[in-house]
């Protein structure tokens, strides 16, 4: 299998024109023509993550995250990402990362966070093109007591901690959503007449931002993105079936919580 194959396959579900100007999707180490036998999906590329190809004999790495967002100017094994740069080129292994053209792509990252929380009804919160864009909003089955639904979205996700405004609405329905850091989509949210957002990466003040009318809740990055794997894994499994994909036993939260 050539590293084109598969990259064709995966940005025929989220293609390259769909990802922010300040990204960097799609090959990062590697050639098109490389040929490639097994593929590791991860949210990033760690050393852990490298080191786990190795041994499984994995050629090809497909993250969600991008390892490298901007220029690196040299290569002196000084940081996490050069070393992890220069172990990949070393052992020959494929780069590739889908991030926020996976993000916008239609039944993208946020349409399935949607899909693992049963909401029905669900839209694009913040559209860019025709079905595409950033977020979602649907409903809930029934009416439910708002602690009660934030504390199975940390059990169906393994949210350890999750953050919250004030609980001004008792029950909620209308569930809006943008995995990753979605501060900036909190306005499109409370436009939504969602009942509580659900994303990550809120600052300080963003928790101010409720104005009486939404719950504003921060699951973390890590565990509203996690998604990104099974993602990955139904496209290429769909349509590679003679190519090996193995699921990160080492893609993990770099977040680590003290509980008091």
């Amino acid at each position: 299998m050539k590293v084109k194959d598969v990259t064709a396959v995966i940005e025929a579900f989220a293609p390259l024109s769909l990802q922010e100007s300040y990204d960097n999707s799609g090959l990062i180490v590697g050639r098109p023509d490389d040929e490639v036998h097994k593929a590791l999906l991860a949210v990033d590329v760690t050393e852990e993550v490298i080191s786990e190809a190795v041994e499984n004999g994995c050629d090809m790495i497909i993250t969600h995250h991008p390892i490298i967002f901007h220029a690196l100017k040299r290569f002196n094994s000084a940081s996490v990402t050069e070393r992890c740069v220069e172990e990949a080129i070393r052992r020959g292994i494929v780069l590739y990362a889908a991030h926020t053209n996976l993000d916008s792509a239609p039944a993208g990252m946020s349409w399935r966070m949607a899909e693992m929380l049963g909401l029905e009804s669900v839209e694009i919160l913040q559209p860019t093109y025709e079905n595409c864009g950033f977020g979602a909003v649907g409903y809930l089955a029934e009416e439910c007591d708002a602690q009660t639904f934030m504390r199975s979205v940390m059990e169906r996700f393994g949210v350890k901690a999750l953050r919250h405004s004030d609980i001004v609405k008792p029950l909620v329905r209308k569930v809006a959503i943008c995995t990753g850091a979605g501060g900036s989509l909190i306005d499109e949210a409370r436009k939504s007449g969602a009942d509580i957002y659900l994303t990550a990466d809120l600052k300080y003040n963003d928790f101010m931002r409720h104005e009486n009318s939404i719950i504003l809740a921060d699951m973390g990055h890590f565990e509203s993105e996690y998604c990104a794997i099974q993602i990955l894994f139904d496209i290429l499994s769909k349509n590679l079936s003679i190519f090996a994909i193995r699921k990160s036993a080492h893609s993990r939260n770099p977040v680590n919580y003290m509980v008091g």
